[in-house]
């Protein structure tokens, strides 16, 4: 086998190999023993007809497309992944075959390659960075979700009033026609939630238990189509009522919720997590602007291979999220008005941006000789086994060093990074807008 020729373009290289004649003859035996079985040739029995023969019938090469399948794997190894040249991403291209007389057969391929990456100012870079504080009204706003957390329901018999849940049976009619998606039985509804078509909720207070109305509704302008801006009707019957009771935010609320005696120890303790809580993402708001702004310096000619690589990883991440809430990938784009393709192209965007990042973060590791030490990386099994309590060869098993070790010389080059950059205080709304 011989490499011929390599032209690099960019983010694309063509290989032009050679391969010997005995080389394909390996690879064509191994075609036909396997493609064999299903050929019947007159004057043989299925699958025994001789390769001669075979070849005599449909051609002096039928069986070299499938050889070259069975050897490829070595040709890709020796013309694709130890060129010192380049370095493929993803899987190349054939683009051209050609056998000559004596059996020796020359392959081109095409190949997207890891791009040139040409730095710009990467150490002292400016982000804009926010201080972390905390406002009292969060600090209520936790108080009052774990009081609604602990609140207790009961069921009353009166007239229906704003803020009481009312368990209803309904159904919408389109001049006299019941229309989809507008029945409900048993529907618990809070009143005063908005979550109804505006003007229903408030129809519905005054209302006693076991009492039906009808119930007059225009729909918005912005609504469904079918149902935009039409006056109908909804059959109501009001089945039951409750109301739910809310403790008060006291120092009884504490001692309920938390290890705390008092309310004022509670809200202390809100505040430091909600704080800590702040810095940290204000700390991974910071450390993003910081890759975002050293990237932007980069040049890189991105090659679609990694583009796409990294679009898979992210659409493999989201589907995983999905389906820790029940959901497929499939039935999301459904939902959202669209299918796997339009889903695929609303986060190629942010595939793009991702990949540079990665492509840029892996230059400056090398110019920066940051590196990952067998003890650091043994360090980071034994933290993932702890976090995910299993054994560390388990963890081993799962997740390949090569990956692990990219992800910390990453890290090692994002803090660096961070460290040299320049915290600025975010322009002012004003002066974004009159930029503008």
């Amino acid at each position: 086998m011989n490499v011929k020729s390599i032209e690099r373009k960019n983010s694309t290289a063509t290989i032009v190999v050679e391969i010997e004649k005995e080389m394909m003859e390996q690879g064509a035996e191994k075609a036909y023993l396997k493609a064999r079985k299903n050929i019947m040739i007159p004057g043989f029995r299925k699958g025994k007809a001789p390769r001669k023969m075979i070849e005599k019938m449909y051609g002096a090469h039928v069986f070299y497309e499938d050889g070259l399948d069975e050897i490829f794997p070595e040709v890709y190894e020796f013309a694709v992944l130890k060129q010192d040249e380049f370095k493929a991403v993803g899987r190349p291209s054939l683009t051209n075959l050609e056998i000559a007389e004596d059996g020796t057969t020359t392959l081109t391929m095409t190949t997207d390659v890891y791009p040139d990456v040409t730095l710009g100012e990467y150490k002292g870079v400016e982000a804009e960075k926010v201080e972390a504080t905390v406002n009292e009204q969060q600090v209520e706003n936790e108080l009052k979700q774990m009081a609604e957390n602990v609140a207790s329901t009961e069921n009353v018999e009166r007239a229906a009033e704003m803020g009481d849940t009312a368990n209803i049976d309904f159904e919408g009619f389109d001049n006299g026609v019941a229309f989809e998606g507008g029945k409900g039985e048993n529907f618990d509804l809070k009143l005063g939630s908005g979550s109804f078509v505006p003007g229903f909720e408030e129809q519905i207070v005054g209302m006693n238990i076991g009492e039906e109305k009808d119930i007059d509704i225009t729909f918005p302008e912005d609504y469904h189509a079918e149902l935009a801006g039409k006056a109908v009707v909804f059959h109501v019957k009001l089945n039951k009522l409750s109301v739910t009771n809310v403790p008060a935010i006291d120092d009884e609320l504490a001692k309920d919720v938390s290890e705390f005696e008092t309310l004022e120890e509670l809200k202390a303790d809100i505040r430091a997590k909600k704080l800590e809580a702040a810095q940290k993402q204000m700390e991974s708001t910071f450390e993003n602007a910081v890759v975002e702004a050293v990237a932007a310096n980069a040049t890189v000619d991105m090659p679609e291979g990694l583009i796409n690589a990294e679009l898979d990883h992210q659409m493999e991440n989201f589907a995983y999220q999905l389906q820790m809430s029940g959901y497929t990938v499939e039935q999301y784009a459904k939902m959202m008005g669209g299918d796997m393709n339009s889903l695929r192209q609303a986060f190629r965007p942010m595939a793009e941006k991702q990949a540079k990042n990665n492509v840029v973060l892996a230059k400056i590791a090398e110019v920066e000789n940051i590196t990952v030490s067998d003890e650091e990386i043994e360090a980071e099994f034994a933290e993932m086994a702890k976090t995910y309590d299993m054994e560390v060869e388990k963890v081993k098993s799962l997740v390949p060093a090569e990956e692990l070790t990219t992800g910390l010389k990453t890290r090692k080059t994002v803090k660096m990074l961070v460290e040299n950059a320049v915290a600025v205080a975010p322009k002012a709304a004003e002066e974004t807008a009159s930029e503008e």
